[in-house]
C-alpha cells in the first residue's frame, strides 16, 4: 500500500475519498476512528492509503484536481 495523504483534515480526506472513488480506485483510510481513543480532539491524523498498483494513477487524479501540495512525497513512505 502506497501512503498519498495524511491529514487531520477530515473534509480533504472525504473529497479525496471520493474523487478516488469516482476513479474505482480502492482506497483504505487508516486512522480513521482513532477519534474514538483520542476523545476527537484530532491528534492523529488520518492516512489515505491506495494498492502500489494504483498509486500512480492516484497521483494523477489528485494533481489534476489541485491537490499536489497535499501528496506525500513516495520517497518519504
Amino acid at each position: 500500500m502506497t501512503e498519498l495523504i495524511r491529514s487531520n483534515d477530515i473534509v480533504l480526506i472525504g473529497f479525496v475519498r471520493s474523487l478516488l472513488e469516482g476513479a474505482q480506485i480502492p482506497l483504505m483510510v487508516a486512522d480513521e476512528h482513532m477519534s474514538l481513543m483520542e476523545g476527537s480532539i484530532g491528534a492523529f491524523p488520518r492516512r489515505l492509503l491506495v494498492p502500489d498498483d494504483h498509486a500512480n494513477q492516484a497521483r494523477r487524479i489528485l494533481t489534476d484536481a489541485g491537490l499536489a501540495a497535499e501528496l506525500r512525497d513516495s520517497a518519504r513512505g
